[in-house]
């Protein structure tokens, strides 16, 4: 759980800096704006528009943020809606039927269900989905040893529609950790970045010193006014920045050695996740009951 509140979160919407200089081969963000609803489980609707029309924002990459109470998990719905195709990133189990409405309604196609690593918590909604719909197909990280029908790794890219998620690899809360970048104007972090906290790295291969490198050397620096949507969290905040983290987290602006000091000393092994027995076997075979996994996955 995040240590302390960040004092403001300024969400860049209606100004970006110029063009960034930055390792990873994105577009600037300066022309591309993403047009955000936040939906809680009752689907009431936080809409940001800034003065944006309706006509502009329906060419944008459309993001919606859904939530699952129990676990207190954010799933994100990520749509082109030129093609109406869409993907879902770490969906729930409890919650699947209510995605897979919210994608009818909508009148988006999904193409992939997309896990940001093996969940210790909750178990991943892939394998329902894929029952009620043949044609979606999982995707989860190589290095997680996790069955799915596509294992992807660093620098490969997953395409719907127009669009396309980067995969980089963010290892140190599990070793098959991966954040997924919408063209340099959002990341999807799942637990290695929360907001104003970061993942545990006592179970499931955790590794401190990782974690810090892999979030210095491959999230932040990402562009200062990237949207960062965080895997869980547990004070009603929704989104931040790399320019808020990278500046506030009480955790990542430490040195390294400080930070693997604080990691050991607040996460000892102890305290694991309720659901971590169940969780975790259902969550390496994409979610399915023991015995039931798909024979391709």
């Amino acid at each position: 759980q995040p240590d302390g509140l960040p004092p403001f979160l300024s969400i860049p919407f209606q100004s970006f800096p110029p063009p960034h200089s930055f390792p990873h081969s994105f577009p600037s963000p300066t022309h591309l704006l993403p047009f955000v609803l936040s939906l809680s489980g009752d689907f009431r609707p936080q809409r940001a528009t800034m003065g944006c029309t309706e006509s502009k924002l329906s060419k944008l990459p459309q993001i919606r943020q859904l939530f699952e109470k129990q676990s207190s998990t954010y799933t994100y719905l990520v749509a082109d809606p030129a093609t109406k195709e869409c993907v879902l990133i770490d969906p729930v189990d409890v919650t699947a039927e209510r995605d897979l409405s919210y994608v009818s309604n909508a009148g988006y196609k999904l193409k992939y269900v997309i896990n940001t690593h093996v969940h210790a918590d909750h178990i991943t909604g892939s394998g329902l989905i894929k029952t009620k719909a043949p044609a979606v197909q999982s995707i989860i990280s190589e290095n997680s040893g996790a069955k799915a029908d596509i294992k992807v790794k660093h620098g490969d890219k997953i395409s719907f529609g127009k669009l396309s998620l980067l995969c980089l690899e963010t290892p140190g809360h599990t070793p098959g950790c991966i954040t997924y970048v919408l063209g340099g104007i959002a990341a999807f972090c799942g637990d290695t970045l929360l907001i104003g906290g970061c993942g545990r790295t006592d179970f499931q291969g955790g590794d401190p010193a990782q974690l810090y490198d892999s979030i210095h050397k491959n999230i932040f620096t990402l562009p200062g006014d990237c949207l960062l949507y965080p895997g869980h969290d547990y004070r009603g905040l929704t989104v931040s920045t790399v320019a808020e983290e990278s500046k506030t987290n009480p955790r990542l602006t430490k040195s390294k050695e400080d930070f693997i000091a604080l990691m050991k000393k607040k996460f000892d092994g102890s305290n694991y996740p309720k659901r971590l027995d169940e969780a975790l076997p259902a969550n390496m075979a994409c979610g399915f009951p023991s015995g039931e996994e798909k024979k391709d996955n």
